[in-house]
């Protein structure tokens, strides 16, 4: 490949992406975003949790290249005053409309339906109905998404690919920033004044939802802050279904 990206003239098969993954390796995270935007737009969709520091990075590198490309975020209604507060500063700076990705039932009707705080006895099942499956159904409507996961973040992400087949939402997944540290990230934010969550600087690693979010101390990893008490830490949208892993590809 050249050293500027080249449309290609049909969306990636499965195969054609594990062979893209190798070479993507070498490629800048620049460099990276630019290929997707013109390869899957209008089919492209970057996923924001409004939270981690990597979001916002991603976030800033799309928009300097295409601000039609839609930032969606999931609402399970029970996100942080800041992380609200920066979506309408987002919004603003880049004069673009996040998207809501909202769970059919409200937290009352879930508490209704299964019980008071789900998110207390099965956090699993809460992320499930309020994160999943609503990512999956929005993810419908697209070929490719674009995330902010890195090696550096946990254990269980450290073989994280710059570009996969996504075997739980069957559509390519793009992670730009998995070769980057923290301290890139940083270094990024601060050089382009990109806003971020203000709970990062007050002990926050990794930010979700309020009842299973807490802040950690030097001793603990970046992910102990989620879920504490329960042998979680992740909400599962990257976590891979296996039953998918045969799964068609995109149709056009």
């Amino acid at each position: 490949m050249s050293g500027v990206p080249v449309r290609a003239a049909v969306v990636p098969t499965r195969e054609e992406i594990e062979q893209l993954s190798r070479d993507f390796e070498q490629r800048s995270a620049q460099w990276v975003m630019e290929w997707a935007v013109q390869t899957y737009r209008p089919r492209l969709v970057v996923s924001c949790s409004f939270g981690g520091s990597t979001g916002m990075a991603i976030v800033d590198m799309v928009m300097k290249i295409d601000r039609t490309v839609p930032v969606a975020y999931l609402d399970t209604g029970l996100l942080f005053p800041e992380t609200y507060e920066l979506i309408e500063t987002i919004a603003k700076r880049y004069g673009i409309e996040p998207v809501a990705i909202v769970p059919p039932q409200t937290v009352a009707q879930q508490n209704a339906a299964h019980g008071d705080a789900l998110w207390a006895r099965e956090p699993q099942r809460c992320c499930d109905l309020r994160k999943v499956e609503p990512q999956r159904a929005f993810l419908r409507d697209y070929d490719a998404w674009i995330t902010g996961l890195r090696r550096d973040q946990s254990e269980t992400r450290q073989a994280t690919p710059v570009i996969s087949w996504d075997t739980k939402f069957n559509m390519a997944k793009i992670c730009p920033l998995a070769t980057w540290d923290e301290r890139a990230v940083w270094g990024y934010l601060q050089a382009n004044d990109v806003p971020y969550n203000p709970l990062l600087t007050r002990g926050y690693a990794s930010i979700g939802c309020t009842h299973c979010t807490r802040p950690i101390d030097a001793s603990e990893d970046a992910r102990a802050g989620r879920w504490s008490g329960f042998d979680k830490t992740e909400c599962g949208l990257h976590v891979p279904d296996t039953a998918a892993a045969a799964a068609s590809e995109p149709t056009r």
